[in-house]
């Protein structure tokens, strides 16, 4: 991942909307989740949350997929590691022990 790459996640994520989204997606992964259920989980207007919607496509974070009548969102789990990689990859100055802590969190085991 590039600068410019991350800037455009980050960016995208600097709405509360669209974080929130972000964050429903991914703990419906892998299955997704229809953009209804995210207009109605969003509590704002179809129009309104679609420009969040494109926001989040156009970062690359969340991909849409036709399965029927539905458009079903999913995040982009391949994006996000990157993002998460690119500001974690100079961590610590190569001193792995200093990462262990973050690392623990993120353990979902």
């Amino acid at each position: 991942m590039n600068t410019d790459a991350a800037l455009s996640i980050l960016a995208a994520l600097a709405h509360p909307t669209r974080l929130a989204a972000l964050r429903l997606l991914i703990r419906h992964e892998p299955e997704g989740l229809s953009t209804g259920a995210l207009v109605d989980a969003s509590g704002l207007t179809q129009s309104t949350f679609s420009t969040h919607l494109a926001v989040l496509a156009k970062a690359g974070l969340v991909v849409s997929e036709k399965r029927g009548r539905q458009q079903i969102q999913r995040a982009d789990l391949d994006a996000l590691r990157g993002l998460m990689v690119y500001l974690a990859k100079d961590c610590c100055q190569g001193r792995a022990e200093l990462c262990e802590p973050l690392l623990a969190e993120l353990d979902c085991g």
